[in-house]
């Protein structure tokens, strides 16, 4: 009697249905949205991955994951409204059904950083795809040096996970501080680019690991900064996160020149990125 064989395990590229268990809006234009598997989970992402999130009849984005999968398998992305797939997703309400594929990209190598001081700089949404590297740290601390976060928003009202943020400074064993370009009545705290926030950073430079997110200009001169810091190239992080659309380096969206990011990254070492933040056209 012939058997039949098992079917070979789904990959990445297979959807699997996730429905959305709730979402918290943290700012005018920014959501989180909580996601727990209906079908197989998919494998857990290391922190600076993404998946393709699909809205059903609209169509598929890449995001980034901001928050680690708990026992329940439940995952967090956070996603800035900016067109028609990203609307949907940022609207969808609790119960909706969305296709999730992945995990894609590289991640932020945090066991190569450990036994080192790690620095994080994020500005705006930028902290989203740092979110589970930040967490991971801290939960972790014993692991790795002295770690410093830094945070840079355009104003009070553009700051995201503003929860997270309170608890992180409230901790003992991290730097944790936070700037806007342009401040309000309410705001008492620093205001300038984030990158001013280095020298109060405590770390070792020689023995440093630097974790970039955020706009391209501010990866660029924040690398810099650290670079003038005595933090090798090498060792300072940036996720490009660029025109990303297909995740595996076929459609040419987010072609860099010789890179393609959502497949040789999307976190690259400053050092490949360096010659190219720089170029305009690019």
């Amino acid at each position: 009697m012939a058997t039949v064989a098992e079917p070979a395990a789904a990959g990445p590229m297979v959807p699997r249905r996730y429905r959305v268990r709730g979402s918290t809006v943290e700012t005018a234009d920014t959501t989180t949205i909580a996601l727990e598997p209906l079908d197989d989970p998919l494998p857990e992402p290391a922190p600076g991955q993404f998946h393709m999130l699909w809205a059903y009849g609209v169509g598929e984005v890449p995001i980034s994951v901001s928050g680690d999968r708990g026992s329940d398998g439940v995952l967090l992305h956070t996603i800035r409204s900016v067109g028609a797939v990203t609307a949907a997703l940022c609207g969808a309400a609790p119960g909706a059904v969305i296709g999730l594929r992945g995990p894609f990209g590289s991640s932020w190598g945090l066991d190569d950083a450990a036994g080192r001081d790690v620095v994080v700089l994020a500005g705006g949404i930028g902290l989203a795809p740092l979110r589970t590297a930040v967490a991971r740290l801290l939960a972790e601390r014993d692991r790795y040096g002295r770690v410093a976060v830094l945070v840079g928003a355009r104003s009070p009202a553009d700051l995201v996970f503003t929860r997270d943020l309170e608890r992180w400074r409230g901790r003992f064993d991290a730097d944790v501080e936070i700037t806007v370009d342009h401040a309000d009545a309410g705001w008492h705290g620093d205001v300038g680019v984030v990158t001013r926030l280095l020298p109060r950073a405590t770390f070792d430079p020689a023995g440093t690991v630097a974790l970039v997110c955020g706009p391209e200009v501010m990866m660029r001169f924040a690398s810099e900064a650290l670079v003038d810091m005595g933090v090798e190239r090498r060792r300072i992080r940036v996720a490009m996160e660029r025109n990303m659309k297909c995740a595996i380096g076929h459609c040419g969206h987010c072609q860099l020149q010789h890179l393609f990011v959502c497949k040789d990254g999307s976190v690259l070492a400053y050092e490949r990125v360096a010659p190219l933040l720089g170029v305009r056209e690019l």
